[in-house]
């Protein structure tokens, strides 16, 4: 019989709600402690990120615990990009040629509650609310917790301890104070922030703009973006740096500023936000920043999950899937190591495992999420950037077993790594971009198949020698 162990987890949020489910579906015991109240009894969104993209890579984790039917009542398709621009045209940039793939606003604070129930309706899991964690002893394996509404402290040991308390874990903290091992941290903010605002639904309760879309107002330096919920509403989140430019978060101080910046940089959006004044002066600005860390984990006994060891940028879609995908990837090699007894010696067998499979991808997602803020707020609108979009959706379309974009291999082949989806997609993006630059490929005739089948081995052929040349190069490097 295998040996049961007692496992904290710090956070119970999406990564940490996740990771209690799929551990106590396994048979450990966890106890699960948060700082926050319980969500599913008190508001706790205001600002703060309300809905998220959902793709195949979350879904993967998804299906890993028995709740797709579930979740999927929670998601609302988006199709792809609709663009808008100053004059209040749009038009539509799939996320693929090939229907079947799409990626879906959920609402965080509904995802969440549903996978604390699920974890919850289990009786070798307990979560704790209201318990701040102070400190956690990596050599003992305790952690210091103190009840909010009692201001008790209090300390609980256990024979593993999982850190998923986000950008701002106190696990994390603890590692950059230990002496006995090498522990190498970055974090990095981009020079703009982030504030969420609301486009409300119609009187009748319908949507007041195309609802199967993330809808984007791309301005070069800034943007706007919004993605539906399921009561009629949009999240609208503004992307502005905070002291560059015409307008920035430092100088839009008074409701009139507020007001001259929509008008002149988003007329159609500022139509259809009646609270616009209001919500920008009530919500927070918040940054908007990349967390690298390595290792993990300390001597196999304590570990950091999610955005408490690798913090990305929103701009991909990934930060909610590429949390999901550690536990998917965390449970892997649990099956891998299923002979072992779960001693902390092994236990550090484990970890470095995972480490050494993971680490790679979530820096691979981190810096590709860089990439895509600058397409998302400029690029899109660039001409030799929306012809290579009409190329790749037309391959896709024309070829789906022989060609996925970028995109696609980022968002819908759960089954590929990041690194392996970042590598082979920057090289067909460069591939493509050049031979449109040199006027070797152009994006007319692409109802032809005969030319889309000749496009497609160009494109397979350069790609490929530009994956060549980067081996040869790093290889030298070495």
């Amino acid at each position: 019989m295998r040996e049961k162990r007692n496992i904290i987890i710090i956070g119970a949020g999406l990564c940490g709600s996740l990771l209690a489910l799929r551990l106590a579906q396994r048979g450990y015991n966890v106890n699960v402690y948060e700082k926050r109240p319980d969500l599913r009894k008190t508001d706790i969104s205001a600002g703060r990120s309300i809905n998220l993209a959902f793709s195949a890579r979350g879904n993967k984790a998804i299906k890993l615990v028995g709740l797709e039917d579930k979740v999927k009542q929670l998601c609302i398709p988006m199709n792809g990009r609709l663009i808008h621009d100053r004059e209040g045209n749009t038009f539509m940039s799939n996320y693929s040629g090939r229907d079947y793939e799409y990626i879906n606003s959920i609402s965080r604070g509904g995802l969440n509650a549903l996978l604390l129930d699920e974890a919850e309706a289990l009786s070798n899991v307990n979560i704790f609310f209201n318990q701040k964690c102070k400190s956690v002893d990596i050599y003992n394996t305790t952690v210091l917790l103190e009840d909010y509404a009692s201001k008790r402290e209090y300390v609980e040991d256990a024979d593993i301890i999982f850190a998923t308390d986000g950008a701002g874990s106190v696990l994390r903290k603890d590692y950059i104070k230990a002496r006995d091992f090498l522990f190498s941290y970055s974090q990095n903010y981009l020079t703009h922030g982030y504030k969420e605002l609301t486009i409300p639904a119609a009187e009748n309760g319908d949507y007041k703009t195309t609802k199967n879309a993330l809808h984007i107002w791309p301005r070069g330096d800034f943007m706007v973006i919004a993605l539906p919920n399921l009561d009629g509403s949009f999240t609208v989140t503004l992307f502005l740096s905070y002291n560059e430019g015409d307008y920035n978060f430092n100088n839009l101080t008074t409701p009139e500023i507020v007001l001259e910046f929509f008008e002149k940089e988003f007329p159609d959006a500022l139509a259809l936000m009646p609270n616009l004044v209001e919500e920008f002066f009530e919500n927070p600005t918040a940054p908007l920043g990349t967390i690298k860390c390595y290792p993990w984990h300390h001597r196999g006994n304590t570990m950091l999950m999610g955005d408490s060891a690798h913090a990305i940028v929103p701009f991909y879609g990934q930060g909610m899937n590429a949390s999901f995908e550690d536990v998917v990837v965390f449970d892997k090699i649990l099956d891998q190591h299923l002979d072992l007894k779960l001693t902390v010696e092994n236990w550090e067998i484990i970890s470095n495992a995972y480490e050494k499979e993971r680490k790679k991808d979530t820096d691979a997602i981190a810096d590709l999420a860089i990439d895509n803020f600058h397409e998302m707020k400029d690029h899109v609108n660039n001409s030799i950037f929306q012809e290579k979009r009409k190329i790749e959706m037309a391959l896709e379309k024309a070829f789906p077993e022989d060609y996925s974009s970028k995109y696609s291999l980022v968002t819908f082949n759960e089954h590929i790594g990041y690194r392996e989806a970042m590598l082979r997609g920057r090289a067909q993006d460069k591939a493509i971009l050049n031979m449109l630059t040199d006027n070797v490929i152009s994006a007319t005739n692409l109802e032809d198949k005969d030319y889309l089948k000749l496009l497609l081995e160009k494109v397979k052929t350069v790609t490929n020698d530009i994956l060549t040349d980067d081996n040869i190069a790093k290889n030298m490097h070495n």
